[in-house]
């Protein structure tokens, strides 16, 4: 989970939201250290979880991570859950819980839909740590959302 916080300060310091994610294969060997890119790459899909998962799958060799664990320092959202159930990663370890937008015990639990994989998963593993890394992040951005997203956030139309 330490890995997890460092990632997220690369991100940090990058001005992407602070979240990093690390994926073990069964054996401890790490596949995967990564963080957000959502800005730098222009993609709302490059959260760390999304971006660990292809690289463990590139690093395996395999689209199925079966076995492995994502540790990640936030609870991750439902695009991010979609892609751990059709991953089939084993074991989900997160830091802060999400109360805004958690799929994991937050908002919703995906382990609770009928899906046929289901993910053993801990939460709160070093939670102050990475919620404070996140509170400092956005109180330090509060006010600025126009030069972050541009003009038209929040808007229904453009």
């Amino acid at each position: 989970m330490n890995m997890c916080l460092e990632e997220a300060m690369f991100a940090y310091d990058a001005e992407e939201v602070p979240v990093g994610a690390v994926i073990v294969s069964q054996d401890n060997k790490i596949l995967a250290r990564v963080h957000n890119l959502t800005r730098t790459i222009n993609n709302p899909t490059a959260h760390a979880e999304v971006l660990a998962i292809e690289e463990a799958s590139k690093i395996s060799g395999n689209f199925r991570l079966n076995n492995c664990t994502l540790f990640v320092s936030k609870e991750p959202c439902i695009m991010c859950a979609g892609a751990i159930i059709e991953s089939r990663i084993k074991r989900l370890v997160f830091g802060c819980f999400d109360s805004k937008r958690g799929a994991f015990g937050s908002v919703i639990d995906v382990n609770k839909l009928p899906f046929n994989h289901k993910i053993e998963v801990s939460g709160g593993v070093l939670g102050k740590q990475s919620e404070d890394i996140l509170k400092i992040f956005f109180q330090q951005r509060r006010g600025t959302e126009v030069a972050i997203t541009g003009p038209t956030r929040n808007r229904l139309y453009a």
